[in-house]
């Protein structure tokens, strides 16, 4: 009986050991080695491990796994393109663009720090000047160039042609009524005084013959009215004034402009653009006072309409992307590129108290095993 006990003991014990130790080494040996082991020019069987013998088709089978089980274009619009998940986002889209633009106190001047550009402003100002300058210039050496008839528009010159005879008959209509009245009379008067001063004795023996001057003033006058009613006069008129018009229709309208100061009005422009432009001023203010019906746009009528494009966009072109993507190619790539070591220690890490269950049911079976060897042994001897 002794000998049974000890049989089995010693047959249990073998069994365990053997069955515990080849489930470890099973185990170790999905992974060890980690590269093939040469004696000479023969590889040693088994080397390297399950896994690093066979990792490429391990890569292109989670590759496909991956893209045939787990990231589909059916699987993604379930899980990423839902309408709890677009609600989601939209939530989360409006409430960030309430709070960081139209609650934010910060100013379009801040804005523009933010986006790089707080040279604006000035850039502006300068940009302003500088359109203002050259648009001074242009307008002087227009000025140079030109001749007045050459700058005026076709349709203006032929009514300042028109108005040159009016103005003719205007003045001869004032000059007439000019003369005829009390002002007139005692200019006509003064003029013949000064006139027969200045011819010594014959001017004295005039006066001698007509008396006093006044006498003669009508006579002027009427002689005056005369000639202002002629039509000779008003075609000799005509003539003079029509003919300077054209000389002054020929020259150049810088002629006329000589004590002109651009450069004063080109200054005083500028700052009234500055004034009127108040560009600092203006952009030291939140977008809300200038847009204050723009949060509400934004929630219900912008981001709702933008979401909704995005995510059926996104339905639309979710299946051409993840063929562009080459998921599987991307799987096998990095499946390819991971250290066995890290692998092993992922996986171990993962089911290490299942691997040790295996090991220890190893043990166990190969105990029975021994156990029943005893019992065999010892019934048939």
């Amino acid at each position: 009986m002794d000998s049974l006990w000890g049989l089995l003991l010693l047959l249990a014990v073998v069994g365990a050991v053997v069955g515990a130790a080849t489930n470890f080494m099973a185990i170790k040996m999905l992974f060890r080695p980690f590269k093939p082991i040469y004696f000479m020019k023969w590889r040693l069987p088994l080397t390297p491990g399950l896994i690093p013998k066979r990792r490429d088709l391990l890569a292109i089978q989670l590759g496909k796994t991956v893209t045939d089980y787990l990231l589909t274009p059916t699987t993604i619009k379930k899980k990423f393109l839902s309408p709890d998940v677009r609600q989601q986002v939209l939530n989360f889209a409006q409430a960030k663009v309430e709070q960081e633009i139209f609650l934010n106190d910060k100013t379009l001047k801040d804005w523009l720090e933010v986006a790089g550009f707080g040279h604006l402003p000035q850039t502006a100002q300068q940009k302003v000047d500088e359109l203002i300058h050259s648009q001074i210039e242009n307008v002087k050496n227009t000025l140079s160039a030109k001749t007045i008839q050459q700058l005026l528009p076709t349709d203006l010159e032929p009514v300042l042609d028109k108005k040159v005879e009016e103005a003719v008959a205007q003045i001869l209509k004032k000059g007439e009524t000019y003369f005829l009245s009390p002002e007139g009379s005692l200019a006509i008067k003064n003029m013949l005084d000064d006139f027969l001063a200045t011819k010594g004795s014959f001017g004295g023996m005039v006066q001698m013959l007509f008396g006093d001057s006044m006498s003669i003033v009508e006579k002027v006058q009427k002689e005056l009215v005369k000639f202002f009613q002629a039509p000779g006069t008003e075609a000799l008129l005509l003539r003079i004034f029509s003919n300077e018009w054209e000389k002054v229709k020929a020259r150049p309208a810088m002629d006329f402009m000589k004590d002109v100061n651009f450069d004063t009005i080109e200054e005083s422009i500028q700052q009234y653009a500055k004034t009127q432009l108040a560009i600092d001023d203006r952009l030291d203010q939140t977008i809300s006072y200038y847009w204050p019906q723009g949060n509400d746009w934004a929630k219900h009528e912008l981001l709702p309409k933008v979401t909704d494009k995005i995510f059926t966009e996104a339905e639309h072109k979710i299946e051409d992307l993840l063929q562009r993507l080459h998921l599987a190619e991307v799987v096998r790539e990095q499946v390819d590129s991971f250290p066995i070591a890290k692998l092993e220690e992922l996986v171990l890490g993962i089911i290490s108290r299942e691997l040790r269950m295996i090991t220890w049911l190893g043990g166990i079976i190969g105990g029975l095993v021994g156990v029943i060897q005893a019992l065999i042994v010892y019934w048939t001897n």
